[in-house]
């Protein structure tokens, strides 16, 4: 296995970036997810996982942001970007089925969630500093949609792993440790559950409802504390940091 892509998104819920080296440490990689778009009149962050309000983010680039005023014209309510987040930031994520059956503009149901997980305090991420996906499980997805094909950006992954062996490899590697380089050692936690995200549209690739629907008609999980969910890639902490670049081979270290 080797490491295939490296993506980073400076701003959470814009576009990202491929890198060809970073350093990845407990807080993840360098320049991932250092600033966020945050909702005056609510408090909360923003994020993509309401596409209602803040499906227009990931039409802009995390690494050439407008200044408040412009970006909230933009979105239409009033934003500002923020690199620390507040006292028990929140972020809302719409029910993903809601989203499919009525569309994206419709005022679906949510839930509130903290915004950090295991992740380090100060924190953007949703869960865990770490995410990553296999070409397999890319494959499968592309295999069993309607198009033949799925975008890895729909899912935004910091890592995109080469796998040789077919279907959602990475499943079976919860609780597991992947060496990563010479350095960089992950530890998989959990699958991860999948939003509206991979649904909407992502620059210029447009909506794709059934990069939602194919993983939740074939690869659903159950989840502690949650039950089943459609999942696709694997949340990791860093057990050790380092640095890697494209190309570095990837090894699953022995369970047990």
């Amino acid at each position: 296995m080797i490491v295939k892509t490296i993506r980073r998104y400076p701003v959470k819920s814009l576009l990202g970036e491929d890198v060809s080296g970073v350093r990845v440490t407990e807080r993840g990689l360098d320049g991932d997810r250092v600033r966020a778009v945050l909702d005056v009149a609510t408090g909360k962050i923003a994020s993509a996982k309401n596409p209602r309000l803040w499906r227009g983010l990931l039409a802009l680039h995390g690494s050439a942001v407008p200044g408040d005023e412009e970006l909230s014209e933009l979105l239409g309510r009033e934003v500002r970007v923020v690199d620390v987040p507040p006292a028990g930031a929140e972020l809302e994520r719409s029910v993903p089925e809601e989203v499919l059956g009525k569309g994206v503009e419709a005022d679906v149901a949510f839930t509130v969630s903290q915004v950090g997980g295991i992740a380090p305090p100060g924190t953007f991420f949703d869960f865990a500093p770490v995410h990553l996906m296999t070409t397999s499980t890319l494959a499968a997805i592309g295999e069993l949609s309607p198009r033949g094909t799925v975008e890895a950006v729909r899912y935004r992954p910091n890592l995109v792993i080469g796998t040789d062996e077919p279907g959602f490899v990475e499943n079976g590697w919860v609780g597991r440790e992947l060496e990563i380089g010479d350095e960089l050692v992950l530890q998989i936690v959990i699958p991860t559950p999948r939003c509206a995200v991979p649904t909407l549209a992502h620059g210029e690739s447009p909506r794709d409802p059934d990069a939602l629907r194919t993983v939740a008609r074939h690869n659903r999980v159950d989840i502690p504390g949650l039950g089943s969910e459609p999942c696709a890639g694997v949340y990791a902490r860093v057990l050790r940091p380092g640095a890697i670049v494209t190309g570095d081979p990837v090894r699953l270290r022995p369970a047990g």
